[in-house]
């Protein structure tokens, strides 16, 4: 059971039913993690339109989801990784993959050195080496792309940590942390 309120739609406020609807019409579901950020609705606004542009950005889909597998396994949310393994795989990722991200790399050579940087900003706060963003780089990613990875980086981590101090109910098939 969740240890902070879950706003359902039955005792959402008017605000929250508006956001709930735009949630639901995007993602045919409003998650539960969500439903803990509805509590307060400017902070539902807020992670929605850090979404909205991380969404948007050059990185692709399935490298945004590589990032939350490696960072739902090394922050340990099983929450975020049931999450992301559901969303992985109808993006596209095979379990092969999945299991390689949650190891923080990649079977895809490219998208490894984006997991492994990002792992390494999670694990160092940030505080990351030349050689680092540099491996990024020689691997193709533009100056953009490696703000996006930072940016899917800090998303990833608050959704963890809301995750992992909510204890938020898992609604997507469950996958344990190893």
């Amino acid at each position: 059971m969740s240890r902070i309120n879950t706003v359902n739609y039955e005792t959402a406020n008017n605000e929250q039913k508006e956001l709930f609807d735009a949630i639901q019409l995007k993602l045919g579901m409003v998650p539960n993690f969500l439903k803990i950020f509805a509590n307060s609705p400017e902070a539902l606004k807020s992670f929605l339109g850090l979404y909205n542009i991380a969404e948007n950005g050059s990185l692709d889909p399935l490298t945004r989801e590589r990032i939350a597998l490696t960072l739902a396994q090394q922050n340990s949310c099983e929450y975020c990784l049931s999450a992301h393994t559901a969303i992985g795989k109808k993006a596209g990722l095979d379990d092969a993959e999945i299991e390689a991200n949650r190891e923080g790399t990649s079977v895809d050579a490219k998208a490894a050195a984006a997991v492994s940087f990002a792992r390494a900003l999670a694990e160092h706060n940030g505080e990351v080496t030349s050689a680092e963003i540099s491996a990024v780089r020689k691997a193709g990613y533009t100056e953009s792309d490696i703000v996006e990875i930072i940016t899917h980086v800090g998303m990833n981590v608050l959704t963890n940590i809301l995750g992992k101090a909510s204890r938020v109910a898992i609604d997507f098939p469950k996958v344990s942390l190893v």
